[in-house]
């Protein structure tokens, strides 16, 4: 079965090189000529634990190949996953322009039967959506071919993506055809044969998993956060009772470590799309708006109790950062806590110096050299 991956990005490389170690024949393709021609020579251009080993070891091999044309691939190809960005628009909504524009190049394109499967995160909806720009090219091309779109959602955990992929807890397939579901059922054979679950679900359904799985996770980290300050404030210990509230069964203990706030390219983008969502069904997803009010709080937690504790005066002090990323095991800084703390030092007159595995070359491009000193080792 041959594979095209639009977009190379975390979910695109990712997905298409485990793809690819599965054994199935994947073109990963991207418009930005530069990280084509850098991955052609074996620059990864993420971070993500043992990513470089497996892409070599697949390109060796004859199953992994990358191209910017799509068009040139698409008569030979059988599924092409859509793992395109879906940045954030300025009222919070899911920017579709890329999605959508894969789906007219198809459209326009295409001359055979293709399942077209969205891997991005995406509202509800957004299938109807791709399939109507794919209809309308296909119209007026005069052609009547028939394909299928899917949903086919990613839950990568970014550090441990590669893990998350070969070894799921689930695999989430939205389809609206018994030839869609077969394709699939055939692609994620591997999977149904070590026993993982492959869930087959309507897309809209599976649209919304996604969502609902992140916003689950980002309101189990603000409740967490709430409890960690109201501890402070009467003398309670929130480690012990982490460790009180995560034994119960019906709670578990994950996520329930208090911190200076979630980041990422997930949680953060996922929450405000599905409040806006909401509010255009004319539905106000009111717990979900206290947990992003909480997490903007809390990124400013570190640098008040810092202020207290030096009395409001941070002039001319050296603050050491240790950790600049959103998470460990990456190089990811997008929405990170770390950008809003070296904000408020440096407006409050503090130097800052600070230390990271392997994200301080990304804090580097974003925030200029000469703003912070990087230093070499913790």
């Amino acid at each position: 079965m041959k594979t095209a991956i639009v977009g190379t990005g975390y979910v695109g490389l990712v997905s298409g090189t485990c793809f690819a170690e599965m054994g199935l024949n994947v073109t990963c393709i991207d418009t930005n000529q530069e990280k084509i021609e850098l991955l052609q020579k074996g620059v990864i251009p993420i971070y993500e634990p043992g990513l470089d080993e497996m892409v070599e070891r697949n390109v060796k091999a004859g199953r992994l190949s990358f191209t910017t044309d799509l068009v040139s691939i698409l008569d030979d190809i059988d599924i092409v996953f859509s793992a395109v960005g879906t940045p954030p628009d300025k009222d919070g909504s899911a920017d579709l322009q890329y999605v959508l524009e894969v789906a007219r190049t198809i459209g326009k394109h295409m001359n055979k039967y293709i399942l077209l499967v969205t891997k991005s995160t995406v509202p509800v909806g957004t299938a109807k959506l791709v399939k109507e720009a794919i209809r309308e090219e296909l119209d007026k091309r005069g052609l009547d071919i028939e394909f299928d779109v899917a949903s086919n959602p990613e839950f990568l955990k970014e550090g441990a993506a590669i893990k998350d992929f070969m070894s799921p807890d689930r695999v989430v397939v939205g389809v609206e055809s018994e030839k869609a579901k077969n394709l699939l059922t055939r692609l994620y054979k591997p999977f149904l044969l070590n026993n993982f679950r492959v869930i087959f679900m309507d897309i809209s359904s599976a649209e919304m998993t996604k969502y609902a799985a992140n916003a689950m996770l980002a309101t189990r980290i603000s409740f967490m956060n709430d409890i960690a300050n109201l501890c402070e404030l009467v003398g309670a210990d929130v480690n012990q009772v982490r460790a009180g509230i995560g034994t119960d069964s019906r709670i578990g203990n994950k996520f329930l470590y208090p911190g200076c706030g979630y980041g990422g390219s997930c949680f953060p983008k996922d929450v405000k799309a599905l409040i806006k969502t909401a509010r255009q069904y004319g539905y106000d997803l009111r717990v979900l708006q206290s947990v992003e009010d909480v997490n903007e709080d809390q990124k400013e937690v570190l640098f008040k109790k810092l202020m207290k504790h030096y009395n409001g005066d941070l002039s001319g002090k050296t603050i050491a950062l240790w950790g600049l990323s959103f998470k460990p095991e990456t190089d990811d800084i997008r929405e990170a806590t770390s950008l809003v703390l070296i904000e408020n030092l440096l407006r409050a007159g503090a130097k800052v110096k600070a230390y990271d595995p392997v994200a301080m070359e990304e804090v580097s491009k974003r925030i200029g050299k000469d703003s912070i000193e990087l230093v070499s080792e913790p």
